[in-house]
């Protein structure tokens, strides 16, 4: 199994497990100016040099070695469950991806006939997304029409692969306080060039590939919609502290105790 969506720097000073849809672009920007002075020009996804990646096979044997004797300082980001899998409605099903062309080709075709989304014009974003979330829950619960994608299957999940195969994390953070979590990332490591969190610019890769979200979040939440999202997320809920109960407050309510996380994603 390995580590997957595993990032460490090249002088090894921190590594890094994404989170889709929880600040990666600009942690991974982060990661890359703290070694070489400089952000990478483009999407931080499409990096194949600078920066070790689980996913170029040159880098495994290092992050293995890393991550197994914790090496380095290991951290990952969480984002509120609900405000998380709306930006993957629009991002992902919504937009147009920066190769031009919709996400995973056929997929929003099969939504539209089978669940009866509509993403073109002036529709209805509301009645679109609740269908949507009915499709990323049969993804999630029952693996159908597909598996789950990794942009709305549950933060648990990607977080607990780094545990269950021989990684520990010695931060979460929040993407809501993000330059607070990131800062003690930082002042928890030495970097080869410095860098001040507060003078990042947000790497938003995915703002713009979308329509904007006419209605604030909690109206897109019905008594069903947040069942369904209890379905896929109740252990993100517990684990990270979020409220459920009120899908407008997008502020944890409490810190993340790790001792919990490792103990409940590690078996």
């Amino acid at each position: 199994m390995g580590f997957p969506g595993t990032w460490m720097t090249e002088s090894e000073s921190m590594v890094y497990r994404v989170v889709p849809k929880c600040a990666c672009s600009t942690i991974g920007q982060i990661m890359f100016y703290s070694d070489h002075g400089r952000f990478f020009d483009g999407d931080i996804h499409d990096a194949e040099a600078g920066l070790h990646k689980w996913a170029i096979a040159e880098s495994q044997e290092k992050i293995t070695r890393n991550v197994t004797t914790h090496g380095s300082y290991a951290f990952s980001c969480v984002r509120n469950p609900y405000t998380r899998i709306l930006s993957s409605f629009f991002d992902k099903i919504c937009g147009i991806q920066r190769n031009g062309k919709r996400y995973r080709g056929n997929l929003v075709p099969l939504l539209v006939q089978k669940y009866g989304i509509e993403v073109e014009g002036d529709f209805d974003q509301i009645a679109s997304f609740r269908r949507f979330l009915l499709f990323a829950r049969d993804t999630v619960r029952f693996r159908k029409p597909m598996d789950p994608d990794i942009h709305w299957s549950a933060m648990s999940g990607h977080l607990s692969t780094f545990i269950v195969n021989g990684g520990r994390y010695d931060k979460i953070f929040f993407t809501e306080t993000f330059n607070a979590g990131m800062e003690e990332v930082l002042g928890a490591v030495e970097t080869p060039v410095p860098i001040a969190v507060s003078d990042v610019p947000r790497f938003n890769e995915s703002e713009g590939h979308g329509p904007k979200r006419a209605h604030p979040v909690e109206a897109f939440f019905d008594d069903l919609s947040m069942h369904l999202v209890y379905e896929m997320y109740h252990r993100d809920f517990e684990l990270f502290r979020y409220d459920f109960e009120d899908p407008s407050n997008k502020m944890p309510r409490g810190e993340i105790d790790l001792d919990e996380v490792h103990a409940k994603l590690g078996d």
